[in-house]
């Protein structure tokens, strides 16, 4: 049973201290990107050690599970992991890790129903809003323009994705405005952001006591803007998206002195006015790489006595 204690030891201590050396370092907001695949690799690393950690403490709970999970292993294996002792904390654990990772699932499948019910009541929405005109088909149009007194424009992804935007939002956006907007929304689009967001909600909401999920949550919704920023920025220029930044969120408070649920719409706009000070390729090489390996540790702790056995 120590590898099983290893494992949870390890995923605890992933969860505490990855959170805050990226909470301290200054690279995240130059290489959104790269920061975005960090949070990932720090999360699965955790999920892995609870599940390493189950499967290896329901192989001490009961034999025919152990016989499953070492079936085609040598004896020597099975001996090295002392698995066959008989601990009376290892069905609990078992079983409470097996209920966690069920947990996790079903909120995952509830955060994906209600974006779909999201999704399919803002479409029906849009379709009283702007009705489609005689021998027109649904989803035809990538760019959907309503009537609106406020400057607004969102993504409506689905398997026909449209950016919809209001006549005040045209009447701000000037020049290549727009099209920096739609680059900024097509890049969500690409880069699948819904699906990080929709599973870091569901860790954050399946499980509010653990401070590394909601973290991962804050982050994911902060970190995929900005890579969206760079995103459009690359094509139109970081002038240009700061300003059609501006022109949609001038009027909604967020610049004034009061805290506003868009607060990090000044801190965008202050990014990319900045000259950027990107790291070098080789640093995010290693940092991408330094991020892969976050994962390998728990298969290691994992099979290292198995591999020494048979060694």
């Amino acid at each position: 049973m120590m590898v099983p204690a290893a494992l949870m030891l390890l995923g605890a201590l992933t969860a505490v201290v990855a959170p805050r050396l990226l909470a301290r370092a200054d690279w995240p907001d130059r290489e959104p990107v790269v920061a975005l695949w960090m949070w990932q690799c720090v999360v699965v690393a955790v999920l892995l050690c609870c599940a390493l950690s189950m499967t290896l403490s329901a192989a001490a709970a009961w034999a025919a599970v152990r016989g499953h999970v070492f079936a085609p292993a040598p004896h020597e294996v099975v001996e090295a992991y002392a698995l066959s002792t008989g601990n009376p904390w290892a069905a609990t654990i078992a079983v409470a890790l097996a209920c966690g990772g069920l947990w996790t699932a079903a909120m995952l499948v509830r955060e994906v129903v209600r974006a779909r019910r999201r999704r399919r009541q803002r479409r029906a929405e849009l379709l009283v809003r702007a009705p489609l005109l005689p021998g027109e088909e649904p989803g035809t149009d990538r760019l959907v323009v309503l009537e609106g007194e406020r400057a607004d424009a969102w993504w409506l992804p689905g398997t026909a994705p449209q950016l919809v935007i209001t006549t005040a939002a045209l009447r701000r956006l000037k020049g290549r405005q727009l099209d920096a907007v739609l680059a900024h929304e097509q890049g969500h689009a690409r880069a699948r952001h819904d699906w990080l967001l929709h599973c870091s909600a569901a860790l954050a909401n399946g499980f509010p006591q653990v401070p590394v999920f909601a973290a991962f949550r804050d982050e994911m919704h902060r970190l995929v803007e900005l890579a969206a920023d760079d995103m459009a920025s690359r094509r139109f220029g970081r002038l240009t998206i700061a300003l059609a930044l501006v022109g949609l969120n001038e009027d909604r408070g967020v610049f004034g002195p009061c805290p506003t649920p868009e607060a990090h719409v000044p801190q965008r706009v202050n990014r990319l006015l900045t000259p950027p000070d990107r790291l070098t390729a080789a640093r995010r090489l290693r940092l991408t790489a330094a991020a892969a390996l976050v994962p390998v540790v728990p298969l290691l702790v994992t099979f290292v006595p198995g591999l020494r056995a048979l060694g």
